[in-house]
């Protein structure tokens, strides 16, 4: 990956922390993208804060990526909003509804839709898309979040499609149960309704893989990073799911 540049959204913190981390490592110039930059800081390369729930958002991390550091070649969409603040169908807000898509699917399209044709003008390029596992099968209590990433998913495909001509892939991780912050206060709110302890409701969530535990974020970093790399050209348009062989 000597001297690719490298566009990760989601950056500060979990997997997207971890991905980038990885993609420096193997010599990618990374810029990284969330709201927070006091968390970007912390990670010690190129960042932006930049609200990626807007086409101006998108728009600034993608121009500013490319200023510094040159034409975009590996784009990681990692960004987005989880399900703790969900209800059943019949209760859910439509605000819901429309913040969920807003960050989780319209922003993913917006860095697609500027980046993917320089890659293909280049012959070469690689985006990957942090659905979930919710993106197959979907939780309770979360129409927003799976909606939106059952659509991560579709994307992915789409864009596999009409860039795969053009040496450019495009696929999904679909990853488990991880302990991030995200997935943190999912636990806080699920341990709150139930009146159990947040650790109990990380042990049955560990239980739900053959492993007896939930991922660490480097794991599902580890397949990003490899489906960015040159080795992973014949992978495209796959949806890969990291969840320790668990189903779910």
């Amino acid at each position: 990956m000597d001297g690719r540049v490298a566009l990760v959204t989601g950056g500060g913190r979990g997997i997207g922390r971890e991905t980038a981390l990885l993609l420096s490592a193997a010599g990618a110039r990374v810029m990284v993208v969330s709201r927070s930059a006091a968390e970007l800081a912390a990670v010690g390369l190129e960042y932006i804060a930049a609200d990626l729930g807007t086409q101006e958002g998108c728009a600034l991390a993608v121009a500013e990526t490319e200023r510094r550091l040159g034409p975009i070649e590996l784009l990681v969409v990692n960004h987005g909003i989880g399900s703790a603040h969900e209800r059943l169908v019949w209760e859910q807000d439509p605000a819901v509804w429309r913040e969920t898509m807003r960050i989780n699917l319209d922003g993913p399209f917006e860095l697609s839709r500027l980046t993917v044709g320089g890659m293909c003008k280049r012959g070469f390029g690689r985006l990957v898309f942090t659905s979930s596992t919710a993106g197959e099968t979907a939780e309770r209590r979360g129409s927003a979040y799976s909606a939106s990433k059952h659509g991560v998913i579709g994307l992915a495909r789409a864009v596999a499609q009409d860039a795969g001509p053009f040496g450019v892939t495009s696929n999904a991780v679909l990853p488990g149960w991880v302990r991030t912050a995200m997935a943190e206060r999912s636990a806080w709110t699920e341990a709150e309704r139930r009146g159990i302890s947040v650790e109990q409701v990380w042990r049955e969530r560990a239980a739900i893989y053959p492993q007896n535990r939930v991922l660490e974020p480097r794991e599902v970093a580890q397949v990003i990073a490899f489906l960015c790399s040159d080795a992973a050209g014949g992978v495209n348009g796959e949806a890969i799911t990291v969840a320790l062989g668990g189903t779910w």
